[in-house]
């Protein structure tokens, strides 16, 4: 496995997640086509790491594209967008594809996003070399966002969390659960949490964020939560943690959050005020935890901390 990228917490710093010292990682205008990078989902690979990116393209219109890298910081994003084929191998055309999620199960890997089907849903593709990508049909109809898979089956079926949203920016969103055999038929839809009026960084509307991790508390579940200011939309991110063979269960969430815009790269930016995850990477031995997150819609940057330390601080902060 690939060592995972990582930097030591700065002294005196009282956070559970710290940020790297020399994010963004990846800044504007990284390939000819695409102005920005941000929001984008990572994944070991071999010896390396593989990406697959949102890249807004210099017409804005957003596409997914490949990106490889030895270190997890330093990145070589493709020139051109991921193309798809179905089931039957034939082209399967992309009008717009943003925010993905990326999970391995098995020998395959599972990329999960947002796409149109006469307004935003959840695509779902599945590929075993990042050489031939296979487009399943869409999870949802619309309107529906971050559809992010768990790592594993439960209780022999797929499980996917999502938030089912408008045909525009979403001032409201709560997080559901669905399940399939499949991958193909959806259902027993559950809901599993809601925006909070107390806690006002998450009382517009929450979304679930990485890929969960397994741990021996449950799953840990970071998300996405959003208030509204008078200068606009702010997005933070939280925890919580879910039970493992009901995750519909909230077994603890953090009434405070892990991380809320404070750099210059994550309060100015295409959208000011805005660090998004969409990708954490574990390492079991020494119970380290990259988050990757996209800052102000313009940049990558990635954050660190230790799992026994995230969990512990969200029980400790828990509302449940």
């Amino acid at each position: 496995m690939a060592c995972l990228p990582w930097q030591e917490k700065p002294e005196n710093y009282e956070g559970v997640i710290w940020r790297y010292e020399k994010n963004p990682i990846i800044r504007r205008n990284p390939i000819k086509k695409g102005a920005r990078v941000f929001n984008s989902a990572v994944a070991t690979f071999g010896n390396g790491f593989v990406g697959v990116f949102r890249v807004d393209h210099k017409n804005t219109k957003p596409f997914l594209h490949l990106g490889w890298s030895e270190d997890g910081i330093n990145w070589r994003i493709e020139e051109e967008e991921i193309k798809w084929i179905d089931l039957d191998g034939k082209p399967f055309p992309v009008n717009y594809a943003y925010d993905p999620r990326l999970v391995r199960m098995d020998d395959t890997y599972y990329i999960t996003f947002c796409t149109d089907d006469h307004g935003p849903t959840i695509g779902v593709g599945v590929t075993k070399d990042f050489k031939s990508f296979v487009r399943l049909p869409n999870a949802f109809v619309p309107f529906n966002r971050n559809g992010v898979l768990f790592p594993r089956k439960i209780k022999g079926k797929y499980v996917m969390l999502n938030r089912p949203s408008d045909n525009g920016h979403t001032p409201f969103g709560d997080i559901f659960l669905s399940e399939s055999f499949d991958l193909v038929h959806w259902g027993n839809h559950r809901f599993v949490m809601a925006r909070s009026n107390q806690n006002w960084w998450e009382n517009l509307k929450i979304g679930a964020g990485p890929v969960p991790i397994e741990t021996n508390e449950g799953w840990l579940l970071i998300y996405h939560g959003v208030t509204l200011t008078c200068n606009g939309y702010v997005y933070s991110f939280g925890g919580a943690i879910l039970d493992l063979e009901n995750p519909s269960k909230v077994l603890y969430r953090c009434k405070y959050y892990l991380l809320t815009p404070e750099e210059n790269y994550e309060v100015c930016g295409f959208v000011p005020n805005v660090v998004f995850p969409c990708a954490a990477l574990y390492d079991e031995q020494t119970k380290r935890v990259v988050i990757y997150y996209g800052a102000a819609d313009t940049y990558v940057a990635i954050a660190f901390g230790y799992l026994d330390q995230i969990v512990d601080y969200i029980k400790s902060n828990s509302e449940n």
